[in-house]
């Protein structure tokens, strides 16, 4: 059918405390038994960052089993360009390097209107 299936690693330390699977680590190690290419890893950086850290080396190791990328700022799981652990300039640059074409989702808990809380994109793309 063309279709491609996605597992997503989820963190237990705030969102799921009973969620199975909690780290690219487990989940990459789930595909890897599974043996299927339309079969992939979707980083929600957010989560990573919250079980597991090492957002950038993660990011390069299991760049070729990524099918989809989401983001949110930690902790507060807000817009990537609110105050928070995470540099969204820097991850996107990585992400870019990597060869990444694939979409973005967003989400995240925005500030204040979703309008508003797209502000972040524009100022991006103007780098």
């Amino acid at each position: 059918e063309g279709i491609t299936g996605l597992i997503e690693p989820i963190n237990t330390r705030i969102t799921e405390p009973r969620y199975f699977l909690d780290s690219p680590h487990q989940a990459a190690a789930i595909l890897e038994k599974v043996g299927k290419k339309n079969i992939q890893l979707q980083m929600d950086i957010f989560h990573w960052q919250i079980m597991d850290g090492n957002l950038t080396q993660n990011m390069h190791k299991y760049f070729p089993i990524i099918g989809h990328a989401q983001i949110a700022q930690v902790p507060g799981r807000n817009e990537p360009d609110s105050d928070g652990e995470l540099s969204y300039s820097y991850l996107f640059s990585t992400l870019e390097k990597l060869g990444y074409q694939g979409y973005l989702g967003c989400e995240y808990k925005p500030l204040d209107s979703t309008e508003k809380s797209l502000g972040w994109i524009k100022q991006y793309w103007a780098k």
